[in-house]
């Protein structure tokens, strides 16, 4: 049977042949067009005619498409639905592709025609994206190592090899962690429970096989348990093994692997010139250097960690009401702030969930994208990867601009959290491809026959990913190595943390936020309630992030620690971390840091672009509306059309005029 990687896609909008592919297609598919990506790289450096943009850069541009083809399926699959078999090929293909990854770079021959073009690049007649691309690829190879020889160049290669074994390896035992884990409780465990959560912790159950309902590590499933149960002794349990998800035993430690990789992070720095891994990560960030990440971030920590103070003693004061002696706990905390914005703001988060049904949340960032930039969309049959996969044809004035691919429920196969990816990107230089674009998120999944029910946090969730997929979709630029997403990481959060605020827009509540079982509408009192306490908790929620933030940097900035444990706690003591308090994401499950490089050193993005999503959406409440046309035409045709093919703060000031401080986000979080 022909490996359909290997063949043209006669299918709806070229989507993968899913009820075609199987387990086995990847690896002969992958060996194959790895072949072939590694023939077309020698014959681009083995040209005798004279280097030119087009049989250089743009062959190089060129010389991966069919390698992209079979790894966007295979790592989309890999992410959301994995297995035995799709994580050995994981850890086969990571070690084979930072091999290659350190061929081309380290190819002379290669190297000479890009600096030849780099050094006459003002002669060449091109045009700015072209320009960009030019300087993206000249200075790819210069950080990729292209100027190291002998020795050095040998041991870069080897790191570069070794960090893709680790960040594998942590993955897949943060997987393996948040997989096996299980708490099984008894029906009278289930008390003070709302029915939403009792229904979860019943399909929990049933996945797993216990006798009866259970709780796992599934943020969707442990975060409205910490809410709910009134048994400390549970909660304690719940949290701690949540909090401990990576410190496993023996090869299934993520500290071991944390310590090497941040090793090998600060060797690989030193070899390219740079005093640290932070500064060499920095360098090409809109933030430039490590002193003005952690200025940033302690401007936002001394005004989180006061308010964060300020509610603990409130907490504390309840827990004390209840009988129970002593300091608040983390474990105590989601309980008693949900108690308390109850009391406070009238908010039942049982009484709240009906109103957020995920297909009516879909529909309302939908109809926010059509009324913003005249996007429309259809969803369509077709064979994906998951029975709880769904796509949609994306159209705007008859012409097609994306197919969506949406994954909402958690599942033991899914790893943790939410992302957005793309199975293909969108270019111009091999005709008008246009993208496929994937939403993953850990949604917990109803009862057959009930509807899906979103938390407040989970609808921010979807829109947070939608407004990724929007910057894909959007995308108009020739060249796929900066087209979408493919921008300074401390600026690719921007359009997913604005899209955000279009959830509060109370227009759209209005419309959407329907009651799952009677249709109505949220009510008037209930949802000024909730827009009023939409700054509720922002001090937990900053100091959670913030201190991550800076452990991360910390990690980064200097020497590389040999106990990454030691210096995370050593970092929190200075910051002075309120006790009922823990880093969002603590070392061993710390994965934006370490299962690979895109947010080392760079986890403080999301705050940067923060700072800029809330002074963008400042834009619109100046001109009189979320959806002012003017301003969304400029947010297109400056910011999410255009990639990376401008710098970043280009784009910025080109949309906006200026640009902003942390005033903005502290007014927005309720910190001012």
């Amino acid at each position: 049977m022909t490996n359909p990687f290997l063949t043209d896609w006669h299918t709806p909008h070229g989507l993968p042949p899913f009820d075609q592919i199987t387990d086995a297609d990847f690896k002969p598919a992958f060996e194959a067009t790895l072949a072939e990506a590694r023939a077309a790289v020698v014959a681009i450096a083995e040209r005798a005619d004279a280097p030119s943009f087009a049989n250089t850069i743009e062959a190089l541009e060129r010389a991966e498409a069919p390698l992209s083809r079979v790894l966007g399926v295979f790592y989309s699959v890999a992410g959301a639905d994995s297995n035995e078999t799709r994580e050995a090929l994981t850890r086969d293909f990571g070690p084979q592709l930072a091999g290659f990854g350190s061929e081309v770079s380290s190819n002379t021959a290669l190297f000479a025609r890009v600096e030849a073009l780099w050094e006459k690049r003002d002669d060449l007649g091109l045009t700015d994206e072209q320009m960009r691309v030019l300087k993206l690829t000249h200075r790819g190879f210069v950080r990729s190592g292209a100027k190291l020889t002998g020795k050095d160049e040998a041991r870069h290669k080897e790191i570069m090899q070794r960090l893709s074994v680790l960040g594998t390896k942590f993955t897949q035992n943060l997987l393996a962690a948040e997989r096996d884990w299980v708490m099984e409780l008894d029906e009278s465990d289930l008390e003070g429970l709302p029915d939403f959560v009792v229904t979860a912790a019943r399909a929990a159950g049933k996945e797993k096989g216990t006798k009866g309902p259970a709780i796992t590590t599934s943020r969707s499933l442990i975060t409205p348990f910490l809410m709910f149960s009134p048994k400390r002794d549970l909660r304690e349990k719940a949290y701690e093994a949540f909090a401990a998800r990576g410190e496993g035993q023996g090869d299934a430690d993520n500290r071991p692997i944390a310590a090497e990789i941040l090793a090998l992070r600060q060797e690989r720095a030193g070899l390219l010139g740079y005093k640290s891994f932070a500064d060499y990560k920095l360098e090409t960030e809109m933030a430039g250097t490590p002193d003005a990440v952690r200025e940033m971030l302690m401007a936002v920590w001394e005004p989180a960690k006061s308010a964060a103070l300020a509610d603990e003693a409130i907490l504390t004061e309840m827990l004390h009401a209840d009988g129970f002696n002593g300091a608040l706990e983390p474990w105590d905390w989601h309980y008693y702030a949900e108690k308390r914005r109850k009391a406070e703001h009238d908010l039942d988060e049982a009484e709240l969930k009906p109103y957020f049904q995920l297909d009516r949340m879909i529909e309302a960032a939908f109809d926010c994208a059509n009324r913003l930039f005249g996007l429309e969309f259809s969803e369509m049959t077709a064979p994906l990867y998951h029975p709880d996969a769904r796509a949609w044809e994306v159209t705007r004035d008859g012409k097609l601009m994306a197919v969506f691919v949406a994954d909402y429920f958690a599942r033991g196969s899914k790893r943790s959290g939410a992302w957005c990816g793309a199975m293909r990107s969108q270019q111009k230089l091999a005709g008008d491809i246009r993208p496929i674009v994937t939403n993953v998120c850990n949604f917990a999944k109803p009862a057959e026959g009930e509807p899906a029910l979103l938390s407040w946090d989970d609808a921010r969730t979807l829109f947070h990913e939608f407004g990724h997929a929007l910057h894909h979709m959007l995308s108009d630029v020739t060249y796929e190595s900066v087209s979408g997403t493919s921008v300074a990481r401390d600026f690719v959060e921007l359009p997913s943390q604005l899209y955000e605020h279009w959830l509060e827009v109370p227009e759209v509540l209005e419309r959407f936020a329907t009651h799952a079982v009677t249709g109505e509408v949220i009510p008037a009192d209930m949802l000024k309630r909730l827009l009023a306490a939409s700054t509720y908790g922002t001090g937990l929620q900053t100091v959670e992030y913030t201190s991550s933030a800076l452990v991360d940097l910390a990690f980064h900035a200097g020497d590389a620690p040999a106990d990454p444990m030691a210096k995370q706690a050593d970092v929190l003591a200075d910051l002075g971390m309120p006790h009922a308090i823990r880093m969002r994401h603590a070392t061993p499950h710390f994965a934006h840091v370490f299962s690979g490089d895109g947010y080392s050193s760079g986890y403080y993005s999301y705050m940067w672009s923060e700072v800029m999503d809330a002074d963008a959406f400042e834009a619109f409440q100046e001109a009189g509306s979320a959806f002012d046309p003017e301003m969304a035409k400029k947010l297109e045709t400056h910011i999410l059309s255009r990639g990376g093919s401008v710098e970043a703060k280009d784009l910025y000031l080109a949309f906006r005029g200026k640009m902003p401080g942390v005033d903005a986000l502290l007014k927005g979080r309720g910190l001012s």
